[in-house]
């Protein structure tokens, strides 16, 4: 069956609600019309529904195709084995068909949670996020056609199966407006000008960390880099500026997206706990967190539609040629003093190194 979330919200859903008011207003016609110019105009509709939704000039797809066999088991794995994706959902994040998904997971040896097993002690899990699923439950017309490139996925160290998606950065501001965005939504400063950024991947290192850098039209250059250790997921967010003009209002937004842990995912604000830096989000027992933290915090807040956390930063002015940091924390808590954990990691020193 096909996905509706997919149907409902990608090109060829729009298209099918294009092709329904097409049919209403040939149908309005057709009641002032003779019978020929009815058949004429029925015709019309239906030769546009049919490009609409196959032919046409639809948006890009947002699919990325694997460059080779050791890129396509890679993928294979990250989607399948760990994020249990199904065919459907593969094939909307590769571009291949479902019949070539099917024949190379058979063929590789890839199914639903083959993977190898946890343990404490070991760094927590971090992978790309790979597309193909929306990491939102709602809100959706805030977020079309997330771009990978941004996102990893943190799994939680009790259930394998249980992931959050981070999104870093979601969205750069500045004095000349909204600079970046990982997903289609209101205008940015390039869509303005008819500008399309061309889709970039994580650089995946030996020791699980990954790190993403994108240099934008007029110069400005930003890099994440996501280094996962045993007790927490450490970030860093660069920003250069290489345009002529010192830069202000440097306002990030980076998220944590909960659908993917189903402790976490109530569409509500109840189960939040905002203490700036941190924001927090317990489980429905209150045994079990997750916790995130900028530095320096501009702005810590929740959005249950999402559902989602932030602890979003702010990089102090930046002059032409200079260079910007941002430090971030991530981590799992099981116990019932989140304040005190708060506190615990504080001690860790993490926003100085």
């Amino acid at each position: 069956m096909m996905n509706v979330e997919r149907l409902r919200n990608g090109p060829r859903g729009r298209s099918m609600r294009f092709c329904a008011r097409a049919r209403a207003i040939a149908g309005l016609i057709g009641t002032r019309a003779c019978k020929h110019q009815v058949s004429a105009i029925r015709a019309v509709v239906c030769l546009l529904c049919v490009v609409s939704v196959w032919g046409g000039p639809a948006e890009p797809l947002n699919s990325r195709k694997p460059s080779g066999e050791a890129e396509l088991r890679y993928w294979l794995e990250n989607m399948v084995a760990y994020h249990r994706f199904t065919t459907e959902e593969v094939a909307a994040a590769t571009g291949l068909r479902e019949s070539e998904v099917s024949n190379a997971l058979e063929r590789l040896g890839i199914s639903a949670g083959k993977r190898p097993a946890w343990r404490a002690g070991d760094p927590l899990v971090v992978l790309p996020y790979p597309g193909g699923r929306h990491p939102r439950i709602g809100f959706l017309d805030g977020a079309v056609r997330p771009q990978r490139e941004t996102k990893v996925s943190v799994f939680t160290p009790w259930d394998p199966d249980s992931y959050l998606v981070l999104d870093v950065p979601e969205a750069i501001w500045s004095n000349l407006g909204l600079t970046y965005l990982a997903h289609t939504h209101i205008d940015t400063i390039w869509t303005r000008q008819g500008i399309t950024l061309a889709p970039i991947e994580w650089t995946r290192l030996s020791n699980g960390s990954l790190s993403v850098e994108r240099t934008l039209p007029n110069g400005i250059r930003f890099a994440a880099k996501v280094v996962p250790r045993a007790d927490s997921v450490r970030m860093e967010l660069e920003l250069q500026n290489g345009t002529d003009e010192t830069l202000t209002d440097l306002r990030v937004q980076n998220c944590v997206m909960l659908k993917g842990a189903p402790e976490f995912n109530q569409l509500s604000n109840e189960n939040k706990v905002l203490h700036n830096p941190y924001v927090a989000c317990r489980s429905p027992d209150g045994r079990r967190w997750v916790i995130i933290a900028w530095t320096p915090c501009d702005r810590p807040w929740a959005n249950a539609p999402v559902p989602c956390l932030h602890s979003d930063p702010k990089f102090p002015d930046c002059p032409p040629g200079a260079s910007r940091r941002l430090r971030g924390w991530f981590s799992f808590y099981e116990g019932d003093d989140v304040k005190g954990e708060f506190r615990r990691i504080d001690a860790t020193g993490w926003m100085n190194e």
